[in-house]
């Protein structure tokens, strides 16, 4: 059979209460216990004082010698009227007359000397006769002549009395300290909770839906305020944490409807074009030959679509394995001079209406015309020569005929101030291999210069050309092209970097941190000059 349990008190505050009510309570009944001890010690030890200094008159055991009978003290000699006075005979046996005006019953006394458990002149306490439930007795034996022997009695019921009275007293201040101290300590620890119940009733909130509080801090050197700046730094962690999934959701969404929006176009243009091929079998093979292209150009556009999307989540779990202590992909050193000029060459075949010239990186204004120089880094030559290639593409297919493209490869100092760039900012000061693609084209507005490293985002230019350029090509570029630069210049450990000069044109820079190479002038910003050619 289960005991029935005790109800306990689930508040913090009724638990403190009842513990101080308890441990004050506790203190008091101690103290009065103590003093009622001292008090009731201090009375006995008068008791025995008064009892050590009375005796017997010699006379009256010469009465008892004589006929065996005792007559009352002359009013010379009479007893104090609290004292009570036994003798026992010569032979041993106690007699029924004693000394004394006591009329209540006196101390149990056995009837022999012999049974008398008392040692001489030592005061011992004895229960009152009849064990009716008065005050004890104190009692102290002498030995008289021939062998009579007398005891001397005082009563206890003045120590009892006082010490009842003490205990009485005692009870009510510790009944009276227990309320006061679970009224008082209740408004007490109510205010000294204060905090604590803000800070819970701020947590409520939170829970509710109201992320965007804080928890309130009071003194930050005690326990609570210690407790509230850790749930505030707690509740902004969460915060960010929360943002990030939210930004994270949201890119993917957008992502998937670029993605689909993207994929939509040439795989329209490819069920368009099958339909017509199966409606009309009897199409001019003049016709049919244009369909067939057209069919495997769009599919084409497709499958470079999806590789590069392919690439971009590869690159991306290149760079969370990265980001996790997971080991580096396959590096080696690349002559990043050597694949400029093939990437040039490539993309003015391409394109042969914009003048590319390969030029080396100037720290300095006033530094003297260089020559150009083989700049080595470690990194993946094909993804380096992809990067070249849509950053040279991007030029070209953005800008009008007949402008200048300046390729810049050099090596220098990371610059304190870092501009406008996908990734973290290199560290100011650490030594960077550089690959700049720069023109003087139209530029790109300053509202969606932040957005040009974003996926399937395709920038406007300030000046489009009256009519699409003769090397444009049928359809738009996916807009992955940055981000895919930007996605490998991260797995190198790199930043793109963007500067835009709204009308002027604008300069894709290349940042590879190489720590063999270090550039003669040590500056916080790079300056360009072309060279001439």
């Amino acid at each position: 059979m289960r005991r029935p349990r005790l109800p306990r008190p689930h508040s913090l505050r009724s638990r403190l209460v009842l513990i101080a009510g308890l441990l004050a309570t506790s203190a008091v009944l101690l103290c009065q216990l103590a003093g009622l001890t001292v008090l009731r010690g201090w009375l006995t030890d008068q008791v025995d004082d008064r009892l050590s200094h009375f005796k017997p008159p010699d006379r009256i055991y010469q009465d008892l010698a004589e006929d065996g009978t005792l007559r009352p003290p002359t009013s010379d000699n009479a007893l104090p009227s609290d004292y009570r006075v036994f003798f026992y005979d010569e032979n041993g046996r106690l007699l029924r007359t004693s000394l004394g005006r006591g009329t209540g019953p006196g101390p149990q006394l056995p009837q022999r000397a012999a049974d008398l458990d008392l040692t001489a002149a030592r005061p011992s306490t004895v229960p009152a006769e009849g064990d009716a439930g008065g005050s004890g007795w104190r009692v102290i034996s002498y030995s008289g002549p021939d062998h009579m022997r007398a005891v001397v009695a005082l009563p206890l019921d003045t120590v009892d009395g006082a010490t009842t009275k003490l205990l009485w007293v005692s009870l009510g201040l510790g009944a009276a300290v227990a309320v006061g101290v679970v009224v008082l300590g209740n408004g007490a620890v109510r205010l000294g909770l204060r905090p604590l119940t803000r800070v819970e009733r701020t947590a409520q909130h939170i829970t509710e839906g109201a992320l965007e509080l804080n928890v309130p801090v009071g003194d930050p050197d005690t326990e609570v305020g210690r407790l509230s700046l850790a749930l505030n730094t707690m509740l902004d962690r969460l915060r960010t944490a929360l943002h990030r999934t939210e930004t994270s959701e949201q890119q993917l969404r957008r992502f998937l409807a670029d993605a689909g929006h993207e994929l939509r176009t040439p795989l329209t243009a490819i069920q368009g074009f099958a339909e017509l091929l199966l409606d009309e079998p009897g199409m001019a093979d003049r016709r049919r030959h244009e369909a067939h292209i057209l069919i495997a150009h769009n599919a084409d556009r497709m499958s470079r679509l999806v590789d590069d999307l392919f690439l971009l989540a590869k690159l991306g779990d290149a760079n969370a394995d990265a980001d996790s202590g997971a080991r580096a992909a396959h590096r080696e050193p690349v002559d990043l001079l050597s694949l400029a000029a093939d990437a040039i060459a490539t993309t003015a075949i391409r394109h042969p209406h914009h003048a590319i010239t390969l030029e080396p990186l100037a720290t300095h204004p006033a530094d003297p015309e260089r020559d150009l120089d083989i700049i080595e880094a470690p990194g993946d030559p094909h993804q380096l020569t992809q990067v070249l290639g849509n950053l040279l593409s991007n030029a070209c297919t953005h800008t009008p005929a007949g402008t200048r493209i300046h390729v810049r490869v050099g090596a220098t100092r990371a610059p304190a101030h870092e501009g406008l760039g996908s990734g973290p900012p290199l560290p100011p000061g650490a030594s960077v291999c550089v690959i700049e693609v720069a023109d003087n084209g139209p530029g790109i507005h300053p509202d969606e210069a932040p957005r040009v490293f974003d996926r399937f985002y395709r920038a406007t230019p300030l000046d489009p050309p009256a009519e699409p350029s003769a090397e444009a090509g049928p359809e738009p570029g996916s807009g992955l092209g940055l981000a895919i630069a930007a996605a490998i210049a991260a797995a190198h450990s790199g930043r793109l970097e963007l500067d835009n000069r709204p009308g002027e044109g604008c300069a894709f820079r290349l940042l590879l941190p190489d720590p063999t190479t270090a550039p003669k002038d040590d500056t916080d910003e790079a300056h360009h000059r072309p060279s001439h050619t």
